[in-house]
């Protein structure tokens, strides 16, 4: 296997690592001013604007699409990890480039799935950065790590759909800039479990629909809001199916594997910017008369962070090779594996950072208090860990159950033990 990039991954890169140093670093301090002028925590700052001008100027604009089409040339999973990591370091990259979750798995969904007009009506805005979306699963009254529980209704009258249902953690809806929901629902509660479930477009200003609260989460309010919402007699045109009926789950499917991939991609990013950070502070910081650098558990802080950080990398990089080549459902194992691995070891070098910090680190002083709080929902989102440790050890002892234990088989020459 080759985890060579390609040369345009190369020349990306060295762009986006310039655009970081010069422009979304740097304007991390203004972000913060900004949003304290405005009092609201779901407030629009300026400064994101003019970095999403600058960055299409840069030709760094919708990098994550993994197959081309009349927006993009596309990136493969491969290509585009490097410069998903990158943007990681960030709070402020990944809105700069749209390539910003949940718009990226939503427009994801729309190139496959999406109609020619719905395609013209919400995929366009959303590749030009003019709008956000939001993606409406996960329900308070159930246990949502398994979505066939949803209990949503989608029921079809006429030519339209009538939703009513409750949803949380549906992130990005408390921007006045999010314009439609891809809700997932039950159209069908008598067939077969994994075919009851649809997905329709919702857009947010239709009658019935009410964001009830934005949650915080260990305290911070995201300022695109991860929102209750409750949906009563909301109705919407057939037409605003996505995909066919009783196609929900697959879709789902579908736009979660590269979704997680992408959160992990990013999660090294952020480690990374941590370990950074951690060794900034010590190496210029004394205590007991030497540098805190030249205490041993430091050194073991730092050492356990550059090995499992690079241990990771390479993990996701073989889980996007993988999905290149022989497709998502193939790379199922890997992409849970990973799904698992990147924000542990992140919230580990993230944890030994804070630390280093000392009362510093825990503040808002430092980006560390928040990437401490943001990445541990990612043991939660997109499937908790142990629904992914589930599935890995399913699909391992599957072998033993077939009788296969003592044999190892090949998928073609790719050479992917199984």
């Amino acid at each position: 296997m080759d985890f060579e990039f390609s040369p345009q991954a190369k020349e990306l890169r060295q762009r986006l690592v310039a655009f970081m140093e010069e422009r979304v670093i740097p304007a991390e301090a203004t972000y913060r001013d900004q949003m304290a002028a405005s009092g609201d925590p779901h407030f629009h700052p300026p400064i994101i604007e003019d970095l999403k001008v600058e960055a299409r100027s840069r030709g760094l604009w919708n990098l994550f699409l993994p197959h081309a089409t009349e927006w993009t040339d596309g990136l493969s999973n491969l290509d585009y990890a490097p410069l998903a990591e990158i943007m990681g370091r960030s709070h402020l990259a990944s809105e700069a480039t749209n390539c910003a979750a949940p718009d990226t798995g939503n427009m994801e969904i729309l190139t496959m799935f999406g109609t020619p007009e719905q395609k013209e009506q919400w995929l366009v805005p959303l590749l030009a950065g003019e709008i956000r979306s939001c993606f409406a699963m996960t329900e308070p009254a159930v246990a949502s790590s398994d979505a066939t529980n949803i209990e949503c209704s989608i029921r079809r009258d006429g030519d339209e759909y009538v939703i009513n249902g409750r949803k949380w953690w549906t992130s990005g809806a408390a921007s006045h800039r999010c314009k439609v929901a891809i809700l997932m629902g039950k159209t069908d509660p008598e067939a077969a479990t994994h075919l009851q479930q649809s997905m329709v477009l919702v857009p947010l200003d239709t009658p019935g629909v009410h964001i009830e609260r934005a949650l915080p989460v260990f305290g911070y309010q995201d300022r695109e809001g991860h929102c209750e919402i409750s949906f009563t007699d909301v109705r919407v045109p057939v037409t605003n199916l996505l995909g066919q009926e009783g196609g929900g789950f697959a879709i789902a499917q579908a736009r979660l594997g590269p979704g997680r991939i992408h959160h992990c991609m990013r999660t090294l990013g952020a480690a990374e910017r941590a370990l950074e950070l951690m060794c900034r502070r010590v190496v210029d910081r004394t205590a007991f008369g030497k540098p805190l650098a030249s205490q041993g558990v430091i050194q073991t802080w730092i050492a356990d962070g550059r090995m499992e950080i690079d241990q990771a990398r390479l993990l996701t990089l073989y889980a996007a090779w993988l999905m290149d080549n022989v497709g998502n459902k193939a790379a199922r194992t890997e992409i849970s594996a990973i799904k698992v691995v990147a924000p542990n070891v992140a919230l580990r070098v993230i944890d030994h950072a804070i630390q280093a910090h000392g009362g510093a680190g825990v503040s808002d002083d430092t980006p560390l208090a928040a990437m401490y709080a943001g990445i541990r929902t990612l043991r939660l989102a997109d499937g908790p860990d142990e629904v992914h440790r589930m599935v890995i050890a399913r699909r391992e002892l599957r072998r033993y159950a077939e009788g296969d234990a003592a044999t190892w088989t090949s998928s073609g020459d790719l050479g992917v033990a199984r």
